[in-house]
């Protein structure tokens, strides 16, 4: 037997060698399947790959949900704080003559009721942790300027040539066609009371311009009470 293994050895070097490595081969091909694939090794690069990939694929979502959800930090409380400050700015509006000392008082108004949607909205915004310079809020802010700034413009234009009579109707046109604009990105509430001032403003264009005070009680007043108390309950102050 001996004499046979010693013989037949040198006889077949290359069986003997590939006997021992299909051996190895199987060895390494049986190590190799009971590796796991889902645990890539700490030094393969693509483990680094497909994670910054899917931190990409994470932010790529969360900006297409900011995107396409609707703004909801639309001031509720805020609108009726407006609404108040309107009415009382309506019954001092009433009281003075035709021309500077009139428009004076809702110049003013017009600062103070900025200024409390501006604070109320910050605040909701902060609460909700909604942006308010990116996403949709961006979208709410750019849509809003556009007629603001125009009816700015014509005020002074308006005022400088006399025409007083023709500024309440202005006013809520312009700020009913804003608030529409803007609402497209928010709750439905919002393009609803834009509608509404539009009413009013088309309804001032007609009415007699003693109406002119009236009118925007009704508007920059009531509309801000009602639509304000509505959005406030239903969408968190």
């Amino acid at each position: 037997m001996i004499l046979t293994w010693s013989f037949s050895a040198p006889l077949y070097p290359g069986l003997f060698n590939a006997k021992y490595l299909t051996r190895v081969r199987a060895v390494e091909t049986f190590a190799g399947m009971t590796r796991s694939p889902l645990k890539p090794r700490p030094e393969d690069p693509t483990a680094v790959a497909l994670g910054d990939r899917a931190m990409d694929n994470l932010r790529f979502i969360r900006r297409t949900i900011e995107r396409g959800a609707a703004f909801t930090a639309v001031p509720g409380w805020g609108g009726v704080g407006m609404g108040l400050s309107a009415l009382v700015a309506a019954a001092l509006a009433a009281r003075q003559s035709a021309g500077g000392p009139w428009l004076t008082v809702w110049l003013v108004e017009a600062a103070v009721a900025s200024a409390i949607g501006f604070v109320a909205i910050q605040r909701k915004a902060r609460r909700a942790e909604v942006p308010l310079l990116s996403g949709t809020g961006r979208k709410v802010f750019l849509s809003f300027l556009p007629p603001a700034v125009a009816g700015l413009a014509l005020t002074v234009a308006l005022a400088a040539a006399g025409s007083f009579a023709v500024l309440p109707a202005m006013w809520l046109l312009l700020y009913g066609a804003a608030v529409i604009t803007a609402g497209t990105y928010s709750v439905k509430a919002v393009p609803l009371m834009g509608l509404g001032f539009m009413g009013l403003g088309a309804a001032a264009l007609l009415a007699p311009s003693s109406w002119g005070d009236l009118l925007m009680a009704v508007g920059f007043g009531g509309l801000h009470i009602v639509f304000g108390t509505i959005i406030a309950r239903r969408h968190g102050g």
